[in-house]
């Protein structure tokens, strides 16, 4: 095996860190007018193959994530795999002991770019179609790389997309750092007239630049955050790379726990995750 390595490049103003190695997936569609793109996933693997190990890291264990999370994420195929051009997480209703030892009833995956690719700045998007039912919480986000140095929340976290259960029609954009996290980050929440989110697909996109972070569903701009919008006497903590993550939670803080009308097993499909920088 060779020894691991990691390139990182400048483009425009926008620092980009990537792994050494792996094999290149299909071309993805045109980047947009204005962007360049500098990483992708199309996730065209062979159908239950894993997710491309050059790209993401899989979190295992049970221990409830810092929201009291009722999962166990695993490494399995069950859990994550790549099917018909599509990442399927599959979060099921099942007795299962981690790695870790902690049992928990239901099982998931959690994916992260974190020692493979970050970036500061650029248009990260998701083309996604969600699960649905009361406790389940899906979430494509961000975490900054410096998370194991300064600790969460002072790294910052990027909440492109979040959504609960209970609110089929709503996903929920939200930023978090010190003085303003948990249960008062910067967010906003996008409606989805006349339908639930689990119906579709759908784009969801953050524009990141110097001192100013964008969020649309849909190409709709619905929250736009700057360091002015800040609670008095905090810090602006998004101008260093970011990695990226997807995973489907169950239970928790923020959703509840499922109930009697949550059905399982419940996926998330994921057509393409794509990076890229201002030209």
């Amino acid at each position: 095996m060779g020894v691991p390595c990691k390139i990182s490049i400048l483009v425009g103003f926008w620092l980009v860190t990537l792994a050494c190695g792996g094999s290149s997936s299909q071309p993805p569609a045109p980047s947009p007018t204005g962007w360049t793109l500098t990483w992708s996933d199309e996730f065209n693997g062979s159908n239950g193959s894993t997710p491309d190990s050059t790209k993401w890291t899989m979190e295992t264990g049970g221990g409830g994530w810092g929201n009291n999370e009722l999962e166990s994420y695993t490494a399995r195929t069950q859990n994550a795999s790549q099917q018909g051009g599509n990442l399927v997480i599959t979060l099921m209703k099942e007795t299962h002991t981690g790695s870790d030892g902690i049992t928990r009833n239901y099982t998931s995956a959690r994916l992260k770019t974190a020692t493979h690719f970050t970036q500061a700045y650029g248009r990260f998007e998701a083309r996604i179609k969600i699960p649905r039912g009361q406790g389940v919480w899906p979430a494509f986000w961000m975490l900054g790389d410096n998370i194991d140095i300064v600790g969460w929340p002072t790294c910052g976290e990027v909440d492109i997309m979040e959504n609960i259960g209970s609110e089929p029609s709503k996903v929920h954009g939200s930023m978090h750092g010190p003085g303003y996290s948990g249960a008062t980050p910067l967010t906003a929440v996008y409606t989805l007239p006349g339908a639930a989110f689990a119906d579709d697909f759908h784009l969801f996109a953050v524009e990141w630049e110097l001192g100013v972070v964008r969020l649309y569903v849909d190409g709709n701009l619905y929250l736009t955050e700057t360091p002015a919008n800040l609670p008095s006497g905090t810090q602006w903590v998004f101008d260093h790379p970011f990695f990226i993550l997807l995973n489907v939670a169950v239970g928790g803080n923020f959703p509840g726990a499922p109930d009697a009308t949550t059905v399982f097993p419940q996926t998330m499909l994921v057509d393409y995750v794509r990076v890229y920088a201002r030209k």
